[in-house]
């Protein structure tokens, strides 16, 4: 039993993906939110309880990624497919109004691509390339809660959701290193930027629910700012 705990919480992220997906279904965002925040607790103490036990296995691994596929994947994707039907649609975007909302499962596409490429990289081991499926599903969770009555604005349309959203399927795939919170010590000559994102994330926080998609836009701008001017 013992040498199976780790793989029965990494069934627990994968049954947090299902109950996401099925409250998405049913416009329940904020219970589909809190089931993939749950999701990601799982999915961090999964690998925590292998390392701690020193249980690895090919099994392990390749279900990790299945839960993670569901959780990180499907369940974002039904959140914004059933925003698809919520969203304002201009006029001359009305005959595809029926078809674009089916769109949105391929961020669980190109998820599925990062968590496949991420098994294979040798390269993110203390860093990430291209973004985190679990960074991408608590954007769009945060960001569907939290804003949902100025995304279903005329302020905001079914193009602008559209577009938003291949942005962040390119992201999940992009050749971009992103900085992982890994601490090897404390000095802030190795650690200043994720001294900085931290302290970015404090300032955000009194955003209440909206603050997580903020902090995952403050990660992805910082990450490829330290990437380009090196610091």
């Amino acid at each position: 039993m013992l040498l199976n705990f780790p793989n029965a919480l990494t069934c627990c992220n994968l049954i947090c993906g299902c109950m996401a997906t099925g409250a998405a279904f049913h416009a329940r965002f904020e219970w589909a939110m809190i089931m993939i925040i749950l999701g990601a607790v799982f999915d961090f103490f999964d690998g925590m309880a292998a390392r701690a036990l020193h249980i690895s296995s090919p099994i392990g691994k390749e279900l990790d990624s299945l839960a993670d596929v569901v959780t990180f994947g499907v369940a974002p994707s039904a959140m914004v497919f059933q925003l698809f039907g919520l969203v304002v649609y201009p006029e001359w975007l009305q005959p595809l109004s029926s078809y674009l909302p089916y769109t949105a499962f391929l961020m669980a596409a190109f998820s599925a691509l990062r968590l496949a490429k991420f098994n294979l990289d040798e390269r993110q081991t203390t860093s990430f390339i291209g973004l985190p499926t679990p960074a991408n599903a608590l954007f769009w969770s945060s960001l569907i809660v939290g804003e949902l009555s100025w995304l279903v604005s005329p302020r905001f349309n079914a193009v602008f959701l559209f577009l938003f959203m291949l942005m962040f399927c390119f992201l999940l795939i992009a050749e971009i290193p992103l900085f992982a919170l890994k601490f090897k010590n404390f000095s802030w000559q190795d650690n200043r930027v994720k001294y900085i994102f931290l302290a970015g994330c404090l300032l955000l926080l009194p955003l209440g629910v909206t603050a997580f998609a903020c902090i995952i836009l403050w990660y992805i701008a910082l990450s490829m700012a330290a990437w380009k001017f090196h610091f």
